[in-house]
Formats: C-alpha cells, sequence, structure tokens
C-alpha cells in the first residue's frame, strides 16, 4: 500500500518571494508579509493576474467558490471516510499481529514440551499422547519420533532406542533380500557367498572331488510348480504393476511424490517396496487399492526427518509403523469379513450409531429423506484414515489426534467422520441425494482445529 506523504515546495519558490520583497521595498514598502501570504495562495497555474482582472471577475469567482463547496465537503468527507478505514485496518491488522503472537508462543511452548519429555530417559507416553493430540509443531523430527514412539515402533527407554532401531532395519533389509529380489537375483548372490566361502577355505589342499550346482525343477523360471519360486515371483507381477499405477497418483500436486526426477522416482520405488512386501506377506489381504494413500504420510514424516540416518532408513522405518497403524483395521481391507463383527460394514454401522446419539435430526435426515448411506462416503473415509480427504498437511495435523487419541485410533476416527458430518449439516439438511453425495465425496475446506475440537466434545455411543 502506497502511504501518502508531505510535498515538498519547489525551490522556485524561494526565487518568487525575494522578488517580491525587491519590489515592496521598490514602492515604499506598502505590501506587508501577510498581503504578500495573501497573494501567493491565489496564485493560478497560468501565472499572476492583475488587479483589474480580479476587480472584474469577483462576481464569477464568487459562483466558482460556491460551485466548489460540496466538492470540497465531497473530499473532506471521503478523506474522513479512508481515515476511519485506515485506523480500522490498523486495529485489525493489530489484533492478527497478536494473535499471530499468541499462536507462536504457543506453538513454541508445545514443541518446548514435546522435546522435554522425548529426552527423558523413561518417556511418559500418556503425557506425550496428551500434548500431541493437540498438535506436534512442524519442523525438525518431533513428529517422526511422537509417531515412532506411539505407535509402539520405539522403546519408551531412550537407552533401547539404537538397539531396536538397528534391529528391525536388519530384519527388513533380509525380508527384502528374499522377497523382492528376484530368483535369480537372489542365486547370484547365493553363488557370491559361495566363492567366497571357497575362497576363505582355500588353505585346505586337500584335494576332494568337483561339487556341481544343479538348478531344481522347482526353480525352473519355466516351472509350472506352486512352489516354484519363479511361480511365486511372477504371482505378484500384477500387483506390482497396481502399486505402480496408484503411485503415480499419490498426490500428484506434490514434487516430493510425482514427477521423473530421481528425487521422485526414488520416493516411488520405496514405497513400492514396502507395500509389495506388505502384500507378499500378508497374502489373505495382500495389496487394495489406496493403501499407497495411508502409507504416503509416514513416508514423508519420515523422509523429511532432519537426522540424516533416520531419514535414510525411512523406508524400513515406514513398512514396520504402516504394519502396526492397520494392525486394528487391517480387516477392513478384507472382502470376506465385510460381514463381520470386524468388518467394514459394522464400523459403518458404529458410524451411523455415533451420529444418531448426537444429532438425532441430522442422522434422520440422511437415514430416511435423503437416504445418503454410510456405505457411500463413510467406506472411503475409514478404510483410507481419510488421507483423500484432505490436503497433507492437514492429514499430519488429524493423524497426529488420530495416532496419539486415549480413545484408541479407530475409535477417535469414528468421531472425526461424524463431526465432519454435523460441520456441513446446514447444508445436508437443505439437500437433496445428489447435492450430499457430491458434498460428502467432495468435502469441502475447513478448519481443522474446529473439526477436531467438535469430535473431541462429541458424545459417546452407548447403545
Amino acid at each position: 500500500m502506497l502511504k501518502g506523504k508531505k510535498l515538498k515546495l519547489p525551490d522556485r519558490l524561494g526565487s518568487l518571494v525575494a522578488g517580491f520583497e525587491d519590489k515592496d521595498e521598490d514602492s515604499g514598502g506598502s505590501g506587508s508579509v501577510s498581503e504578500l501570504g495573501e497573494e501567493l495562495e491565489i496564485l493560478q497555474p497560468t501565472g499572476f493576474r492583475s488587479d483589474r482582472e480580479s476587480e472584474t471577475d469577483d462576481d464569477h469567482d464568487h459562483n466558482e467558490v460556491q460551485e466548489e463547496e460540496p466538492m470540497v465537503k465531497r473530499k473532506m468527507k471521503v478523506d474522513a471516510e479512508l481515515e476511519h478505514n485506515g485506523r480500522q485496518l490498523r486495529h485489525e491488522k493489530d489484533g492478527l499481529s497478536h494473535i499471530s503472537v499468541i499462536k507462536t508462543i504457543e506453538v513454541d511452548e508445545k514443541r518446548s514440551d514435546i522435546e522435554s519429555e522425548i529426552s527423558q530417559k523413561e518417556i511418559n507416553l500418556e503425557k506425550l499422547q496428551r500434548i500431541a493430540s493437540t498438535g506436534i509443531p512442524e519442523g525438525g523430527n518431533l513428529r517422526a519420533t511422537v509417531w515412532k514412539l506411539i505407535l509402539g515402533y520405539l522403546p519408551p527407554s531412550r537407552d533401547l532406542w539404537e538397539k531396536e532401531l538397528s534391529e528391525n532395519r536388519k530384519k527388513y533389509a533380509k525380508l527384502k533380500e528374499e522377497l523382492l529380489l528376484t530368483p535369480s537375483e537372489l542365486a547370484r548372490m547365493k553363488e557370491e557367498a559361495f566363492q567366497s566361502n571357497k575362497h576363505n577355505n582355500a588353505h585346505n589342499d586337500t584335494a576332494g572331488p568337483l561339487i556341481r550346482h544343479e538348478i531344481s525343477h522347482e526353480d525352473h523360471p519355466l516351472s509350472l510348480g506352486k512352489a516354484s519360486v519363479w511361480h511365486q515371483y511372477f504371482e505378484h507381477t500384477e500387483i506390482a504393476e497396481q502399486i505402480d499405477r496408484d503411485l503415480q497418483r499419490t498426490h500428484p500436486e506434490m514434487k516430493f511424490f510425482s514427477g521423473e526426477s530421481s528425487f521422485g522416482r526414488k520416493h516411488r520405488e520405496s514405497m513400492r517396496n514396502v507395500l509389495l512386501l506388505f502384500s507378499k506377506l500378508n497374502p489373505a489381504i495382500r495389496y487394495v487399492q489406496g493403501m499407497n494413500e495411508v502409507l504416503a504420510p509416514l513416508y514423508y514424516v519420515f523422509s523429511t526427518d532432519t537426522d540424516e540416518k533416520n531419514a535414510s532408513n525411512a523406508e524400513a522405518d515406514s513398512f514396520s509403523c504402516f504394519v502396526l497403524l492397520l494392525s486394528d483395521s487391517v480387516d477392513h481391507f478384507c472382502q470376506q469379513l465385510d460381514n463381520s463383527s470386524v468388518g467394514i460394514l459394522s464400523t459403518l454401522s458404529r458410524l451411523s450409531d455415533l451420529l444418531k446419539a448426537n444429532d438425532e435430526e441430522l442422522w434422520r435426515h440422511l437415514e430416511f429423506t435423503s437416504k445418503v448411506k454410510p456405505q457411500y462416503y463413510g467406506f472411503r473415509w475409514i478404510t483410507l484414515l481419510l488421507t483423500q480427504e484432505f490436503n497433507l498437511q492437514s492429514i499430519l495435523r488429524i493423524w497426529d489426534s488420530l495416532i496419539s487419541s486415549p480413545f484408541g485410533i479407530q475409535e477417535m476416527l469414528l468421531r472425526v467422520c461424524c463431526a465432519m458430518l454435523l460441520c456441513v449439516k446446514s447444508r445436508l439438511l437443505s439437500g437433496d441425494f445428489a447435492a450430499n453425495l457430491k458434498l460428502l465425496q467432495h468435502y469441502p475446506e475447513i478448519n481443522i482445529e474446529h473439526l477436531l475440537q467438535v469430535a473431541q466434545d462429541l458424545t459417546p455411543d452407548t447403545s
């Protein structure tokens, strides 16, 4: 915004005044300073006017002054309004600055509290959960460390961290070697290990028979046997292709995940390994479309850890935490369990009951009037932990509360889903089936802190 500046009088005005002073002296000093000032006030851009012109134009000038009066008043009114608006804007700006300062202080205090807690020799997980549930400050490695602790990947005792991390990362490397390498690559590695052992034992001069290494029928690439390592490898080729397609669609707006740079390809390759390994270790579930969206926040947080050693092991840490995160909701991905007490339909029914307990009017409208069943929107919300409803930064904040909730991840997730319905109640009550379905499948932008507070304050379903 441009600020008003005081106009400076030009140097030429000094010479004009000097000229008048000379004229006064010549005429006997009849002109006074005040008179000069009055003359200067009526100077026109076109030059000086004679006394005769001034006298003959008195009436005309009087009329001009009368015409100019409304203009002057309007100008004064506009100036007053501008001054008032300026004061108002300054007050609003001061208010916003004050709020910003308070928020900065709160974030710094929260950061200090978390740093203090995770620096303890024995960490109080309940206390850490209480702090983290209100949101973990951005930057550094706070969120990565807190998530690992609360999910149970890191033990509460700091002295055990290095040992646990080392062992888990070695286990992951071994699983990758056994399950993700092609059989030919695995065979080559085994041969190299054999040759290395043979070289180490070369000091033994005892002659012996040559050893022939044959490939069994079951290990042949063309073998049709189900026990063949090649058969098992080819069985997951289709799954790997589906994972690759889904990873191309993971947060395409972010360079971290997308693009053909080595940076983006590296992250997609790491996430592909995690998802493919999970699929092979869980044959009853395998890979389900959308799991890439659930993995993305974990992998992003661990990869952006400011601790270089932790960041370089983001793939291994993401795999373990991905398994832990899905441990109480993995049945939602299993179609055979849909109608069981642990299946997705049972969970959707709980969401409906929670809404009824907190707002029966809205529940009746969705259930009977517009007939928008929870299956139409809640299935995606719940199975994918809200990862497709908000941008990544909002997801990270919501997950702080989900992971840290004393109610448990699934219970807090249902609360947030119910709060999402309550926060758009007026629009839902005025909408029909098509309008409400579109609204809930494309959830609008919302204040995340307000949403989480509504979720926190819900009355639990006791039916």
